[in-house]
């Protein structure tokens, strides 16, 4: 499988809009947040239009939550030109999934939303193509479905298989279709790291099984570090944040703090395993909702997001937790967050 990995929001920006302009057949986008507004730089909503006037078929899932910005006017505008244009709408539950699939080849996943206030952050997408993308596009078959879509090329590769050994896989997860895969995940890779463990997310707040298995894992001399933002985009979130800095670096694990907002997701393994994907480390990735991720072991993928993670820590400092003291708003934020963070 040939990859590339983009390690902010502009160069994924670049990547992808060039394999929009360069699209022959088709045009699949699966996306927490789209916006109209990436234009002066990025026009993908008008690159999508001229694409669908082309007669390439085209097709946008949008979170109802994550793309509310979205305007009436256009999505009337994308409807007409032939683009079928559909909100993931199913209550408290939201794709968070970043998929972008271009002529059933080559594929995009990760971190990055497009929305033009996302345009200056650190973040994470990988390009892939070969068979892989073909798996990628079942999963996304799969949420078309969920969204009433009608294409019955697209609907059938919800029954196709996939066999073999492969150095990459997905690591699907849809609590809608009963699928809870990302605690499997983690839970069976913490138990059997023996050197290490790295992470990056930018919202930290780790449910209690997380934090025992971290725990049982530092305790058996596993070194752990976490890459986080200094700040995020979400000034409720920081407060929260640092409440679980505080908590889990008491435990030994080593937190890094970067200037820039990280908007990555890794979860990296003895050097030797790793997940890109769309999940942050919170109850809401993990029990709310469908994310998706690229799970692999291929020694030069590993390589190249190792150079990405040691450049992140060289730009970041040690978090101290003697420099933060928790006060009685820090614990009603945090009530409130796992109580009505869903519904916001």
């Amino acid at each position: 499988m040939k990859y590339m990995l983009y390690p902010t929001s502009r160069s994924a920006w670049r990547a992808m809009f060039s394999a929009i302009t360069q699209a022959k057949k088709s045009i699949y986008i699966e996306m927490y947040a789209i916006s109209d507004d990436t234009a002066e730089t990025f026009d993908f909503l008008g690159q999508l239009k001229l694409k669908a006037r082309q007669g390439l078929k085209v097709i946008i899932i949008a979170d109802s939550n994550g793309s509310a910005e979205l305007k009436e006017e256009i999505i009337k505008e994308l409807n007409n030109v032939g683009i079928e244009f559909i909100f993931f709408s199913h209550w408290l539950r939201r794709t968070h999934r970043k998929i972008l699939i271009v002529d059933e080849k080559i594929g995009f996943l990760g971190g990055v939303n497009i929305k033009k206030s996302f345009a200056t952050w650190q973040d994470l997408q990988v390009k892939i193509s070969g068979r892989l993308v073909k798996i990628l596009l079942k999963s996304f078959a799969h949420t078309y479905a969920l969204c009433h879509g009608k294409d019955r090329h697209i609907l059938e590769y919800r029954q196709r298989s996939f066999l073999g050994k492969f150095n990459f896989w997905l690591l699907e997860h849809s609590p809608i279709r009963g699928m809870y895969s990302l605690r499997r995940y983690y839970q069976e890779k913490i138990s059997h790291a023996q050197k290490s463990i790295i992470m990056v997310t930018p919202y930290f707040t780790p449910p209690r099984w997380l934090i025992a298995e971290l725990d049982a894992a530092k305790r058996r001399g596993v070194e752990i570090k976490i890459i986080v933002p200094e700040n995020t985009d979400i000034s409720i979130v920081n407060r929260i944040n640092y409440y679980y800095f505080t908590r889990l670096a008491n435990l030994g694990i080593v937190f890094y703090l970067s200037h820039k907002m990280n908007h990555a997701k890794v979860f990296l393994i003895d050097g030797e395993e790793a997940l890109i994907g769309s999940q942050n480390i919170d109850f809401l990735s993990f029990d709310l909702n469908a994310e998706v991720g690229l799970f692999f072991r291929d020694k030069a993928l590993i390589a190249d997001l190792t150079k990405i993670i040691d450049g992140w820590l060289r730009n970041a400092v040690l978090f101290r937790a003697d420099k933060f003291k928790a006060n009685f708003l820090d614990y009603f934020l945090i009530l409130f967050a796992k109580v009505f963070w869903p519904f916001l």
